[in-house]
């Protein structure tokens, strides 16, 4: 068969296929799912992605061995905290990861994460830099997203190459909020912030709010908050 006629099967078969989906209790592996329309769903969960600030300037400028050690750290570290936290690792795109939260309470321990993940850039991976880089003026930044919708996720792709696909508002705005500039680590919607315990709002010894309060002009004007807080390890 030609090429183009196995794309075009492909497709059409896909928009004509009904869908088989089942709820979700626990993230899944990709060989979970079939390649067909076949979908878990979740009535909630979090999502946060993790990712690097001005990684093209810094593969641009910066030796290849260089920019492989601060994305394998920074990773490392963000991975660790996603699993450390109860979170799901779902998914790496270059010089950011995905976590995916669900259960009763997950939005509480992925803001935690986002603030740990923070907290391991300051104190662990921005020292340790130092230290073998003594004469490098390179500082390690990164932001967080964090989201929570409904959701589903299905299996996309080809056979001997294929992944998850997240379908849901939180995957997307997630993301997006990892993309926001500003000086806050950590971007999360209302939906999250009215999810979250007080440990979760409130830090210091005074017990003082955590985020601030932003207007998202960029899509619909939603309110979301942002962070500069860390979570010590």
């Amino acid at each position: 068969m030609a090429l183009i006629d196995d794309l075009k099967d492909g497709v059409g078969g896909i928009f004509a296929e009904s869908w088989q989906h089942r709820g979700g209790r626990v993230v899944p592996d990709p060989e979970d799912l079939a390649l067909g329309n076949e979908a878990v769903e979740f009535d909630r969960a979090t999502v946060l992605y993790a990712d690097l600030v001005g990684s093209t300037d810094l593969v641009d400028t910066k030796k290849w061995h260089f920019s492989a050690e601060v994305y394998k750290t920074y990773l490392y570290c963000a991975a660790k905290l996603i699993r450390e936290e109860g979170g799901a690792v779902t998914a790496y795109d270059g010089d950011r990861v995905m976590g995916v939260f669900i259960g009763e309470m997950q939005s509480t321990p992925a803001a935690r994460c986002a603030l740990k993940i923070n907290y391991a850039v300051q104190q662990i991976i921005n020292p340790a830099l130092k230290a073998q880089y003594p004469n490098s003026t390179y500082t390690v930044k990164q932001r967080v997203g964090i989201d929570t919708s409904p959701i589903r996720t299905a299996r996309t792709g080809v056979r001997g190459g294929n992944d998850l696909v997240w379908i849901g508002r939180a995957a997307n705005h997630a993301a997006k909020l990892a993309a926001l500039s500003g000086d806050k680590s950590t971007w999360i919607t209302e939906d999250v912030f009215k999810q979250l315990n007080k440990v979760a709002k409130y830090g210091g010894v005074n017990d003082t709010l955590m985020w601030d309060k932003y207007t998202w002009n960029a899509m619909g004007n939603q309110t979301i908050y942002g962070s500069d807080w860390w979570w010590t390890i």
